[in-house]
């Protein structure tokens, strides 16, 4: 891989903003010639520093109204029952985002719903059967302060 430079930079910044820029407009938004932001953006590709692009939607729009974190502790901890859990989670569209976390919980997971019916099914009889759950401690999110699915880009092209 290739260490990234300035113009590299600009151009991941340029797309995180907007995905759907063409060639030319990225080359007039940081001054270099559309073939070299066209092999530029094949190489960021190519070497993974851009994963995918994807339209971002309001969930709010969609009626899913209730944004909640779910706090998860396993039923028992071992590589077996992780992967239980792991495969549940991946199957659950509900479910946004989910971390493995150090600490008094086991999992925090980002999850969207139409409402508190919707909430109460999803905890009682989805998390809370699975096997391999224990504890489930649920947060309604009330109001959303910052809602940034990008990453910071500085200079050295590290966080």
């Amino acid at each position: 891989m290739e260490a990234l430079d300035g113009y590299d930079l600009k151009i991941l910044t340029q797309l995180q903003d907007d995905g759907r820029l063409t060639n030319n407009e990225l080359s007039e938004l940081i001054a270099l010639s559309p073939s070299q932001c066209s092999r530029r953006r094949a190489r960021l590709e190519s070497e993974g520093y851009i994963q995918s692009y994807r339209a971002h939607l309001d969930r709010q729009k969609l009626g899913l109204d209730l944004l909640v974190v779910i706090a998860v502790t396993l039923a028992t901890h071992n590589r077996d029952n992780a992967k239980r859990f792991q495969l549940l989670v991946e199957d659950l569209p509900d479910v946004l985002e989910c971390f493995s976390l150090t600490g008094e919980m086991d999992y925090h997971l980002k999850v969207v719903t139409r409402d508190l019916a919707g909430l109460s099914h999803f905890v009682n009889d989805v998390l809370l059967p699975h096997e391999s759950v224990q504890h489930v401690k649920t947060s309604i999110v009330l109001n959303v302060l910052k809602d940034f699915s990008g990453l910071p880009i500085r200079k050295s092209g590290r966080a």
